[in-house]
């Protein structure tokens, strides 16, 4: 019997990587992660039921991989752009000068 590649792996690992190259996008690392996770589910589930019948679950695991990855990059990257607003302010995070003053301020100078 002929093996078919699972639907999606191609698709699951490219998403994956893209999760983690978006992780600096405000959140699109965090959508192209999660349905990168979500595809992945259905096709190890459908890989489950007759691993014999499909190839590519190599990829399929990467890719989930990858997205997780690139979920936690991105929440990190979200909470950090969230700490500097709430520290310095968005006005501070548009002006350069005026964030190196509230800078100079919470060193202390």
């Amino acid at each position: 019997m002929e093996q078919k590649k699972l639907p999606n792996a191609t698709l699951i690992l490219v998403f994956g990587i893209l999760s983690i190259v978006g992780c600096c996008f405000y959140g699109i690392g965090i959508i192209l992660g999660v349905v990168a996770i979500v595809l992945a589910g259905k096709a190890i589930k459908i890989n489950a039921e007759n691993p014999d019948e499909y190839t590519g679950i190599q990829n399929v695991k990467v890719g989930k991989i990858l997205s997780i990855i690139g979920i936690i990059l991105s929440a990190l990257y979200l909470l950090l752009i969230i700490w500097f607003v709430s520290t310095f302010g968005w006005e501070a995070m548009q002006d350069q000068q005026l964030m190196q003053e509230r800078l100079q301020e919470m060193m202390g100078q």
